[in-house]
C-alpha cells in the first residue's frame, strides 16, 4: 500500500515480535510531514437519539455548523441529519449517508434495545452500519478494512451476538450477505484500528476533551506504539480549510533511514502501570520500549513524580541544565539510539521538557513546523492545543 508510491518516505515491513511496521526509507527531519490520511470509514461518537450538542456537526465531514449558516442542509429523507454545504450533502447521499443508512441508522434509532445500551455499544452500531455501506459503496476500500489486523477476545462475543442479531433483524444491508463472523471480524478492525477526531481544546468543557468522531486510517493503523515516540499526529478539525476528517503525521525529532518510525496511542504523561493497563485492555498488549524497561525497575513514588504537564517534578534542575547546546545535542541522539547507559541517562527529562506542552490540562506532544528548505524550523506545535513554542524562548 505505501511501496507503490516511489517517492514515499516510509516503508511497510515485518519486524519480529511487532508485526506489520512503518520504518523510514531516507533520513527524516524533525518538522517533516511524513503521511497525510484520509479515512475509508467515518462515523460519529454521539448517541443514536441525538442531543443538542450532536447535532451540531455536519454529517459528513463532522466541521462544526454555523448556526447562522444559509448553507446548512437537512437530509431530505429525515430530521435528524445535517450537513453544512450542499456539496456534503451530495457528497454524502452518495456514500456515508446513502439511503440505506439513513434508514438503517432512523430504524436503530427506533429499537429500545439498543438506545438503551452504555454509549460504546451504540458507536460499535454505528461503526457496523458504516462498515457494512462501504461494502455497498466502495468494495476496494472494504477489503483494506478486512485486510487490517484487528483483536477480539471471547468477552467481546455477547455483544457481537447481539449488534448482529438486531442489525440483521432490523435493517439488513442489501445485496449483502452478513454473517456473525463478518460482525465480529469487523468489530475487531474497529476496537485496534479507530482513531478518535477529538474537540478542539478550545470547545472542551471542565478540562477534558470529548471525542466528535472515529475513523480508520489504512496508512496510519500501521504505526506502532512507543512510549517515546519520534512521530505524532495533527488533526485540524474545523480549522482545515478542505477535507475536515484528514490527519497528517509529523516527526518530532531527526530519525536515520531504516529506524521505525512511532506513535503515541496516549498522552506521554501517563505513568508506567496507566499506559500498560491501557495497552493491555485496548490493544491487547504489553510495551518493552526503552522507557517501559526503566520504568518497570522504578518505585511508585518515582513513577509519580511526572505531573499532568509531563514534568519531572524532583528533576527539575536537572531538566534545566539538559538545555545547553551540547546536552541538548547529546540528549537528542539519546532520543534516536534508545538509552544504553541505564536509568540515569535515559533521557525522559529532556524528551518531557522540550516535547511535552506545559498548558494546563493539555498533555499535548510538540512537534516542530515543517522545515523550510534545509532549515528546521524553530518553533513547535502542540498537536492537542495547537500552542506554538519558540525554542528561542527556551
Amino acid at each position: 500500500m505505501l511501496t507503490a508510491d516511489s517517492d514515499s518516505v516510509l516503508r511497510l515491513v515485518e519486524i519480529e515480535g511487532r508485526g506489520r511496521a512503518l520504518v523510514a526509507s531516507q533520513p527524516l527531519k524533525a518538522g517533516q510531514i511524513i503521511l497525510r490520511d484520509s479515512p475509508i470509514v467515518v462515523y460519529s461518537a454521539f448517541p443514536l437519539v441525538k442531543s443538542r450538542s450532536s447535532a451540531c456537526y455536519c454529517d459528513n465531514c463532522f466541521r462544526t455548523l454555523s448556526s447562522s449558516s444559509v448553507n446548512v442542509m437537512a437530509c431530505p429523507s429525515c430530521s435528524d441529519h445535517r450537513f453544512c454545504s450542499p456539496n456534503c450533502l451530495t457528497v454524502a447521499s452518495a456514500s456515508s449517508h446513502s439511503p440505506w443508512v439513513c434508514q438503517a441508522l432512523s430504524r436503530l434509532r427506533d429499537c429500545p434495545s439498543l438506545v438503551s445500551q452504555p454509549l460504546e455499544r451504540q458507536v460499535q452500531a454505528r461503526f457496523l452500519i458504516a462498515a457494512y455501506n462501504l461494502a455497498l459503496v466502495s468494495p476496494s476500500n472494504f477489503q483494506v478494512l478486512l485486510s487490517l489486523q484487528g483483536q477480539n477476545s471471547p468477552s467481546d462475543a455477547p455483544t457481537v451476538q447481539f449488534l448482529h442479531s438486531l442489525i440483521s433483524s432490523v435493517c439488513p444491508p442489501p445485496s449483502l450477505s452478513i454473517t456473525i463472523e463478518l460482525t465480529a471480524a469487523l468489530l475487531a478492525k474497529d476496537k485496534l484500528n479507530a482513531f478518535g477526531l477529538m474537540e478542539p481544546i478550545s470547545l472542551q468543557q471542565d478540562g477534558q476533551r470529548s471525542v466528535r468522531a472515529y475513523g480508520i486510517y489504512p496508512k496510519a493503523s500501521f504505526f506502532n506504539h512507543d512510549c517515546l515516540p519520534n512521530a505524532c499526529r495533527f488533526d485540524y478539525l474545523d480549522s482545515a480549510p478542505d477535507r475536515n476528517t484528514d490527519f497528517i503525521v509529523r516527526m518530532i525529532h531527526d530519525v536515520p533511514q531504516g529506524r521505525e518510525i512511532c506513535l503515541s496511542y496516549f498522552p506521554v504523561n501517563l505513568n508506567y502501570s496507566a499506559r500498560q493497563k491501557r495497552l493491555v485492555e485496548d490493544y491487547g498488549f504489553t510495551c518493552d520500549c526503552d522507557r517501559c524497561k526503566v520504568e518497570a525497575n522504578w518505585s511508585d513514588n518515582e513513577a509519580e513524580d511526572v505531573n499532568d504537564n509531563g514534568n519531572i517534578e524532583e528533576e527539575e534542575d536537572e531538566g534545566e541544565e539538559i538545555m545547553d547546546e551540547d546536552s541538548d545535542e547529546q540528549m537528542g541522539s539519546d532520543l534516536e539510539h534508545g538509552a544504553e547507559g541505564g536509568e540515569a541517562d535515559f533521557p525522559h527529562a529532556y524528551f518531557f521538557v522540550r516535547y511535552m506542552c506545559n498548558r494546563d490540562n493539555c498533555g499535548g506532544t510538540l512537534a516542530p513546523l515543517p522545515p523550510s528548505g534545509d532549515a528546521p524550523s524553530k518553533v513547535l506545535e502542540c498537536n492537542v492545543c495547537g500552542n506554538l513554542k519558540n525554542e528561542d524562548d527556551e
